[in-house]
């Protein structure tokens, strides 16, 4: 690979020219090759490895890249049906039921988004870190439904994760959420901010601390209110803490309706069954998971530069509860 009249650093000098000739691998991914010995100077006297990611390029000098083939991922190719909503060479956006895991972990080796986005997108996956599995930037708990964006390639996987770890601060991510939550809010439009930590109590659940914990701040809009007990609310993230709108909506008392790990011990704010509304509230209490759907995703392609939107309808067990309330149970 000629360097030509590029000069610099010979991680970025490289990326580029790699880029230049349609192969997707990131800065980080290219220093790993340098130190994998993957790099060589050619020269008269033969090839020498180079190492250095900092060395300075000089023109006319001329570099071998070996890239490897990826390789297989080690989570296992599982056939599971996937509502994908947009794909591309580079990344996929599907539209996640609840009940699916995004990632292998304990307690749930397999059947998750990344086996069926393995079987799914097969050779279309070019290598993430080497490896021939999906890049996930950002995740959904097991219950949530809604979009998600994923990475195909290394260069893909590095400009979205850019982007969601600066949360939208410069207007190219935008996440919308929509939620169902007992209880009516006083204000149309509030924001809730609070530093999220893990509870002393429970290490598995995540609370407003007073002190430590990761800054969060949701930005919350009433939708619709259903017979002055509940609300339909659309949220939006300024960060990405785990559990941010559950244990926001929860500490500012107006939990998610159905939700175990925060929504319980909120139950008291419900009036309890009376005439017409006696079914309604029953099917409320019984919902079986947190009425939580992430319905608008955007984001900056990561490649072309593209702008992209796309929003979800409610899925069928969110929109079903609704349509209960509106009919008034």
């Amino acid at each position: 690979m000629p360097a030509s009249g590029a000069t610099g650093r010979l991680d970025k000098v490289l990326t580029d020219l790699l880029a230049q000739e349609s192969l997707s691998v990131s800065r980080t991914r290219l220093k790993a090759l340098l130190s994998e010995g993957a790099v060589a100077l050619a020269s008269p006297a033969g090839a020498r490895t180079i190492e250095d990611a900092n060395r300075k390029v000089k023109p006319g000098e001329i570099y071998e890249v070996t890239i490897p083939a990826p390789a297989p991922a080690k989570p296992v190719a599982q056939s599971i049906p996937l509502t994908v909503v947009h794909e591309d060479a580079d990344l996929i956006v599907i539209d996640k039921p609840a009940g699916l895991v995004v990632h292998p972990a304990a307690g749930n080796p397999d059947r998750t988004l990344v086996n069926a986005l393995i079987a799914h997108c097969g050779e279309s996956l070019s290598g993430i870190g080497g490896e021939a599995r999906p890049g996930i930037v950002h995740r959904l708990d097991k219950d949530t439904s809604g979009l998600m964006v994923v990475a195909k390639t290394d260069l893909a996987h590095h400009g979205l994760a850019e982007q969601f770890a600066i949360h939208g601060r410069d207007g190219r991510l935008r996440r919308a959420y929509q939620a169902l939550v007992w209880g009516v809010p006083k204000e149309r439009r509030f924001s809730v901010i609070g530093n999220i930590g893990r509870s002393s109590s429970n290490r598995k659940k995540m609370t407003v601390v007073s002190t430590g914990g990761k800054p969060a701040t949701t930005h919350v809009e009433i939708v619709k209110i259903y017979h002055g007990l509940l609300s339909l609310v659309e949220c939006r993230l300024e960060t990405g803490r785990t559990h941010q709108i559950r244990v926001h909506l929860s500490h500012s008392s107006y939990p998610l309706v159905g939700d175990p790990f925060y929504g319980r011990a909120k139950r008291g704010i419900v009036p309890r069954t009376k005439g017409e509304h006696r079914a309604l509230l029953a099917a409320l209490r019984a919902f079986p998971r947190q009425a939580l759907h992430a319905i608008e995703l955007g984001f900056e392609h990561p490649i072309s530069g593209r702008k992209l939107r796309f929003r979800s309808a409610l899925p069928e067990d969110m929109a079903d509860l609704i349509g209960m309330l509106e009919a008034g149970g």
